[in-house]
């Protein structure tokens, strides 16, 4: 089993301010405790990569790319609210994650890697067609899917979000698309206010949305029902052809803007179903991204155990 990391330093130059839980810290940490681990010379490390234009406007509008570069150029301090914090680089460095992710998907249809990992910032899946929202400038995981079935030809894409926010953006990407199936588990009510047992998709798009929205306090128990009483039977009945993580770590029940109280063990449980499901479906095809997470010391942890199952270590 071998399996992809991109984890490219150039990530650590989106500065969106200070006192901000979305910043470099929550790499600078998890970096040097993965460099700590005996297996971590068992990853295959792949650099990061860009992005053209054209594969961001199958998700973005190009007034908002375009609006989105301006800002940073012009050194704005937010992009459409206060909680899309930017810089200079903030542009480069969203396209430099949205690349990368498509880097890791091209490394697995290879056959270079068997599945993979993006340790990268900002996070996306909270960005919409045309506005930046919750840090999220690009929604990668969004992009990846458009680029699977146009650049690779695969049909059916399944995109599972355990992020402990809502990812309204990927949800209003693909909700009138059948071939696109979008699960999440999340706190409900809860930002950003989308994500509700009613919001199954629309038109020729309904019934390929499935929000499992969780109470707070929440626990392992609670996930895991949801996932054998529904998450599971719907992916079987849909059958994928890849799968994508929208891998959030801040469902921990040490995170400091969640309250859904999660172990770091049952990120490898949640990882572990995904395997299977991958193997059973897609010739074990699978890749992640790094959404939230911001506890300094937990997140390093829950990321080495979803690598740890990636890769079987």
């Amino acid at each position: 089993m071998t399996t992809g990391l991109i984890s490219d330093r150039r990530f650590l130059q989106h500065q969106p301010g200070r006192a901000r839980p979305e910043s470099p810290a929550r790499l600078r940490a998890t970096l040097a405790y993965l460099e700590g681990l005996p297996w971590i010379d068992s990853l295959k490390r792949l650099p990061g990569k860009g992005i053209s234009a054209d594969w961001l406007e199958r998700v973005h509008s190009r007034d908002y790319i375009t609006r989105a570069q301006d800002a940073c150029l012009n050194g704005e301090e937010f992009l459409d609210s206060m909680d899309v914090g930017i810089c200079a680089a903030s542009f480069e460095v969203a396209g430099l994650a949205a690349g990368s992710l498509l880097r890791l998907a091209d490394e697995v249809l290879a056959g270079n890697i068997d599945n993979g990992f993006m340790l990268a910032r900002p996070p996306g899946h909270h960005a919409e067609r045309s506005q930046a929202l919750g840090f999220c400038l690009f929604n990668h995981v969004a992009v990846l899917a458009r680029y699977l079935q146009r650049q690779h030809a695969l049909d059916k894409l399944l995109i599972l979000d355990w992020d402990v926010h809502h990812g309204n953006g990927t949800q209003h990407a693909f909700e009138e698309d059948p071939s696109v199936l979008y699960i999440s588990l999340h706190q409900y009510p809860f930002y950003p206010g989308t994500g509700a047992w009613s919001e199954t998709g629309r038109g020729r798009g309904r019934g390929a949305t499935l929000n499992c929205p969780m109470p707070a306090g929440s626990t392992d128990e609670d996930y895991e029902q949801a996932f054998m009483d529904k998450i599971l039977p719907k992916i079987d009945q849909f059958s994928p052809e890849f799968v994508i993580i929208s891998a959030g770590f801040d469902a921990h029940r040490a995170d400091p803007l969640g309250q859904v109280c999660l172990s770091t063990d049952f990120y490898g449980w949640m990882s572990l179903r995904m395997m299977e499901i991958a193997e059973k479906h897609c010739q074990g095809r699978i890749v992640s991204a790094l959404e939230g997470g911001y506890n300094l010391h937990l997140l390093p942890l829950c990321v080495a155990e979803h690598l740890r199952i990636l890769s079987g270590n």
